[in-house]
Formats: structure tokens, C-alpha cells, sequence
């Protein structure tokens, strides 16, 4: 048998201080890292009390390798809301949106019972990202 966990993932950000007051001061989760390094920052946020898991926020123009054409492909992509995706998860989904809401946040979808069988809401980030939260119990 394998042991194998999710430590980080990573959502693009073009603008590190809103990203940062996102995932900080809106979702609550701490930082665990913000690295700058030519011009540019990575910011690691993670929920607390689960220090084995975060989210890296990067710069997405840093990836090595990416043509003009896809820079502005990502950030075209990243405007629309298509780029990226997370989704969370919250043992109270209503308390958790009113509380989001309440910060301004972009709302995508208003808690939902959806189809498949997972009721969950949705935000946008400051980079347009897709965050969805599944209520659990």
C-alpha cells in the first residue's frame, strides 16, 4: 500500500495583496510562506490545524517554458473564471457563505443541492479562480 497524501496544489494570483487578503483574511486560513523572488511572489495559505496541506498562490507568467500565446491564453482563461479551480470543504456550508458573502466576494452560485448529490456553493478569487465549497457532514 502506497502513502501517499495531497500536500500542496496551486492556484494562479496576479495581484499577490488581494490574493492574500482572499485566502487569509476571508477564508481564514494562515500563511504558512510568502516568498518574493525577481519581481514576483508565492504565497502558501493553508487551513489551520492541517499544517500537511496548502494552497501555493503563484505568479502564473513564471511557469518555465510558456510561449506569449499561452501567457495570454492563461490570462484570458484566468479572467473568464476557466483557469482554475479549487474545491473546499465546510461541516456548516450556510454559515460559511453568509460569512463569505458578507466580505463582498464574488458569488458564482448561492448554496445548491446540485444533481450529482453534493450541495455546495461557489466564489471567484481576486484572480478569477473557481473556489467551490462541499458541504460535509
Amino acid at each position: 500500500m502506497m502513502d501517499i497524501s495531497i500536500y500542496s496544489s496551486f492556484l494562479p494570483q496576479v495581484d499577490p495583496e488581494a490574493s492574500l487578503a482572499f485566502y487569509r483574511d476571508t477564508l481564514g486560513f494562515e500563511v504558512r510562506k510568502d516568498v518574493a523572488y525577481g519581481g514576483m511572489r508565492w504565497i502558501t495559505v493553508g487551513p489551520k490545524g492541517q499544517p500537511d496541506t496548502s494552497i501555493v498562490l503563484h505568479p502564473p507568467g513564471a511557469t518555465p517554458g510558456l510561449t506569449d500565446d499561452e501567457r495570454r491564453t492563461i490570462s484570458e482563461m484566468m479572467a473568464k473564471g476557466t483557469y482554475a479551480m479549487i474545491i473546499l470543504a465546510s461541516r456548516d456550508l450556510d454559515a460559511t457563505f453568509e460569512r463569505i458573502q458578507a466580505t463582498g466576494a464574488e458569488v458564482v452560485q448561492e448554496p445548491t443541492m446540485q444533481p450529482y448529490g453534493i450541495r455546495d456553493c461557489a466564489f471567484r478569487d481576486p484572480a478569477g479562480n473557481h473556489v467551490r465549497i462541499n458541504e460535509v457532514t
